[in-house]
């Protein structure tokens, strides 16, 4: 199949064979995915442009760059570390194997914080690539947000998009809350099982400790919500968890 590609004659060809290549290796969105990693290889932005260059012939160059990247979507690497980043509500977030890739549903931390009073403190606990604080702080440039992360390889992505983004956001170093007084705390920690059976994208490529959180997948939760009883100053916290795992969420909170 791979000669299929390389000889294909227009950008249309060559999304249907990558198509079929990717679906034979059980990926989920085949056709989407060969659609992102052409563009990517096309140099476009969007893959919309693909529209315009349906009956366009992709030089050899292109072709062989689309090649390499269909070759690692095979074998089920994520699309977010193939390309190298990935959208987190509006801004261009970059991550890799140090970090956890942010999900859609995580943009949810970032909306019900939006609500917090004006110059609220804010800790970002398991900050991972930055996504949450950044975002945060961006949509709300009176907050003082901290991202807290205890994987000094994470904590490198979370200020390298700081950095970039030139966002004010500090970013420092420890396992769970850092000592200082914050008014809210937002938080994406490991909730998965260990031993439960995931995707080969989170499985074999993700960071194993920001998946996994002890045989329940409570484990990190429940020493978040003993270091949130031990400070009175923390009036408000939103926790991304398993959709099985509200009810126990609350119960350690309480």
């Amino acid at each position: 199949m791979a000669e299929l590609v390389a000889a294909a004659r227009t950008t249309r060809q060559a999304i249907a064979e990558g198509s079929q290549r990717l679906a034979t290796a059980g990926c989920d969105s085949p056709r989407l995915d060969a659609e992102v990693l052409l563009a990517h290889a096309l140099g476009h932005d969007s893959r919309a442009r693909l529209v315009l260059d349906a009956h366009r012939s992709p030089d050899p160059g292109q072709l062989a760059c689309f090649q390499r990247l269909l070759a690692r979507r095979e074998r089920r690497e994520p699309v977010a570390y193939i390309l190298g980043f990935k959208w987190f509500r509006g801004i261009c977030v970059r991550v890799d194997s140090r970090v956890l890739i942010p999900r859609p549903e995580t943009e949810l931390l970032v909306e019900v914080a939006l609500s917090l009073p004006r110059g609220a403190r804010v800790a970002d606990v398991g900050s991972g690539s930055g996504a949450v604080a950044l975002a945060l702080k961006m949509e709300r440039p009176d907050l003082a947000v901290t991202g807290i992360e205890v994987s000094e390889e994470a904590l490198a992505v979370a200020r390298e998009n700081r950095d970039r983004l030139d966002v004010e956001v500090e970013f420092v170093r420890a396992d769970l809350l850092d000592g200082d007084r914050y008014d809210a705390v937002v938080a994406n920690l490991p909730y998965v099982a260990r031993g439960a059976r995931l995707a080969p994208e989170i499985a074999l490529y993700e960071p194993p400790e920001a998946v996994y959180a002890g045989e329940d997948g409570l484990a990190s939760l429940r020493r978040l919500a003993a270091a949130l009883k031990a400070t009175e100053a923390v009036r408000f916290a939103a926790l991304e968890v398993g959709q099985d795992q509200a009810h126990a969420a609350r119960d350690l909170l309480r």
